[in-house]
């Protein structure tokens, strides 16, 4: 059995090139069928274009242009998920991934997808204080923590609180932030904060992904046997 996913980002998707040229889960385990972006403009565009795959772009900001609503709100985005499943239902995916979709997910994606949207944050969250949001990696390196893990898991309607599929190896915080924390050096703070998180988001997405990808086709196998 191989799953059909859809991958679906923002401005960019971290991990996409991996699985389309490094993942050798990708033929075997599962098929990218399409790339959508919540932006008129992506990164991912042209590396999807590139494979050979569809690329969608369905803008937030055209819709809620369209509405005259502003784009976090709740109440208009399902109607903008509703839009997003109807782009998808001709793929006929089976599994979702999200790569730096920064858009919640909704109701009618969760129901038309139960236990299958998974998504990559760049934070450990299977440690308290969980660190949840755009800015977990900042808010980890203001608060002293000495590495950082990014963490794959499926998505519910509770932001960051979906099983865990998956932990990246740790990322060292450098020994400088010691010293800009005493300085109270925001600025070197944030600066770092974004470095680090680079380098995170650029080396743990990809196999991330493919290991969250993977554990969902095996759980997806299991269960046909079982029921055989």
């Amino acid at each position: 059995m191989t799953l059909r996913v859809a991958l679906l980002c923002s401005h960019r998707a971290p991990g996409l090139r991996f699985l389309l040229r490094e993942d050798p889960e990708r033929g075997r385990l599962y098929d990218l069928v399409c790339c959508l972006s919540s932006e008129e403009e992506s990164e991912a565009r042209e590396e999807t274009v590139r494979a050979g795959l569809p690329f969608i772009s369905h803008s937030i900001a055209r819709f809620s242009a369209r509405r005259g609503t502003k784009r976090n709100d709740l109440t208009a985005r399902v109607d903008y998920d509703r839009e997003t499943l109807a782009l998808l239902t001709p793929f006929e995916p089976d599994l979702l991934v999200l790569s730096s979709y920064l858009l919640i997910v909704t109701e009618p994606l969760l129901t038309a997808f139960p236990g299958r949207i998974v998504n990559v944050h760049h934070a450990d969250l299977t440690k308290r204080p969980r660190y949840v949001g755009l800015r977990a990696v900042r808010d980890a390196v203001f608060a002293g923590e000495t590495e950082t893990r990014a963490t794959a898991h499926l998505v519910t309607e509770r932001l960051d609180e979906g099983p865990i599929l998956g932990l990246s190896e740790p990322f060292p915080v450098s020994p400088l932030v010691r010293d800009a924390l005493s300085w109270g050096a925001t600025d070197i703070l944030k600066a770092y904060a974004y470095a680090h998180q680079e380098w995170m988001i650029r080396s743990a997405f990809g196999p991330l992904l493919s290991d969250a990808i993977a554990s969902v086709a095996v759980r997806e196998l299991e269960q046909v046997i079982h029921a055989q």
